[in-house]
C-alpha cells in the first residue's frame, strides 16, 4: 500500500477545447505533471445525440461480462470504426487530442542504410474505440494501468525528467451524459504515470474525472485509472472513450477484424483511414505487398499514384 500523502498530489486541472498551439503546449505541460486534464465544452448536445442514436441498439444488445474486470451492470460497444462516423470524426479526431496525441506519440527513429543515414517517423494510430454505460449497482473497477497491454514497465521520474515516448498510448473519455462520483464517474490517481511501474495503486489517492455532458478527459494509459461504482437509483454513467498508441505497437482492438473494410472504405478520408490503422509505419511495417496497407480496402487491381515511401 502506498505511503503517499494525498495533499501532494498534481491538481488536475481543466482546459478549453480549443485547438490553438498555445492551448495544446498548456495541456501536454499539464499532462507530463498530472498525467490527465479536463477538456470543456468539447462536444455540443447534437453530436452528442447523434453518437447515442448510432450506438444505443448495441448497447442494449450487449451481455453482462463472464469475468470480473467488468461489472455485470456495465454494457459496452466496441468496433465504433464500423458503428458510428460521428464517434470517429467528433471524438477520434477532434483536432486537440490528435495534436496532443501526435506530441506524445510520434517516433522519430534514424538508421544506417549503407551509407546513408536515414530518417523514419511512425506516426500515432487508434488503439481502441468503447463506449461504456455503467448503470446503477455496478460496483468499482480495480485501479489499472492501460500500457499493461504494451508491457510497458516504468521506472520512477519526476515531471522535470519525462522525456516523450516514455508512454504507449494516451485515452480519451467524453461523457455522454452527466458523469458524478456517485454515478460511476472514472477515478484515476494525478501523477501516477511518473511512479515506479511494481508500486500498487491506493484508492485513497484516487480523485474522479466529473464531467457535464460534453466534456472530455484525456489520460495518460501509465496512470492508475478506473471505472467507479455507480451509487444512484436510476443515473446512467454514459462514456465514449478511445485510446490512441504508437504506430509500432500492436493495435489492443484489432482495427482490420472489428469493422467492416466497405465501412472504412465509404466512411472516411484517407487520413482517416490511416489514423485507423491503415497505414505504413515508417519503416518497412505493416505493408501490404511492399505497398500501401489501403490496398486491402480497394482490391488488388487499386493503384496508388505511387508506391508507398517505406522510409
Amino acid at each position: 500500500m502506498s505511503t503517499r500523502d494525498p495533499s501532494t498530489l498534481p491538481q488536475v486541472l481543466s482546459f478549453p477545447p480549443h485547438p490553438s498551439p498555445q492551448n495544446i503546449e498548456i495541456i501536454t505541460s499539464s499532462l507530463i505533471t498530472t498525467g490527465g486534464v479536463i477538456i470543456r465544452n468539447l462536444l455540443p448536445p447534437s453530436i452528442l445525440s447523434t453518437i447515442e442514436s448510432d450506438v444505443r441498439p448495441f448497447i442494449e444488445a450487449d451481455k453482462p461480462w463472464s469475468g470480473s474486470f467488468f461489472p455485470p451492470q456495465t454494457r459496452r460497444v466496441f468496433g465504433l470504426a464500423g458503428k458510428s462516423p460521428t464517434f470517429m470524426t467528433s471524438l477520434v479526431a477532434d483536432p486537440l487530442y490528435q495534436a496532443v496525441c501526435d506530441r506524445f506519440l510520434t517516433s522519430t527513429f534514424q538508421s544506417w542504410m549503407g551509407s546513408k543515414l536515414e530518417t523514419s517517423i511512425s506516426k500515432p494510430q487508434l488503439n481502441n474505440t468503447i463506449v461504456f454505460s455503467i448503470n446503477p449497482g455496478a460496483r468499482d473497477q480495480e485501479l489499472h494501468r492501460d500500457d499493461m497491454i504494451h508491457h510497458n514497465l516504468l521506472t520512477a521520474i519526476t515531471s522535470e525528467e519525462y522525456k516523450f515516448g516514455r508512454d504507449t498510448g494516451i485515452g480519451f473519455f467524453v461523457a455522454g451524459k452527466k458523469t458524478t462520483k456517485q454515478n460511476g464517474a472514472t477515478r484515476f490517481i494525478p501523477g501516477s504515470h511518473l511512479w515506479d511501474g511494481m508500486e500498487a495503486p491506493d484508492e485513497k489517492l484516487a480523485v474522479y474525472a466529473e464531467l457535464e455532458p460534453g466534456d472530455g478527459f484525456i489520460m495518460l494509459s501509465s496512470c492508475f485509472h478506473g471505472g467507479s461504482a455507480n451509487n444512484t437509483k436510476d443515473e446512467e454513467r454514459l462514456v465514449y472513450s478511445c485510446f490512441m498508441t504508437k504506430g509500432f505497437l500492436r493495435q489492443e482492438e484489432n482495427q482490420y477484424l472489428a469493422s467492416p473494410k466497405e465501412k472504412i472504405r465509404e466512411w472516411y478520408s484517407e487520413d482517416m483511414q490511416k489514423l485507423i490503422g491503415y497505414q505504413v509505419s515508417n519503416p518497412f511495417l505493416g505493408w501490404l505487398d511492399l505497398d500501401d496497407p489501403r490496398k486491402a480496402l480497394y482490391g488488388k487491381d487499386w493503384k496508388l499514384d505511387e508506391k508507398a515511401d517505406l522510409f
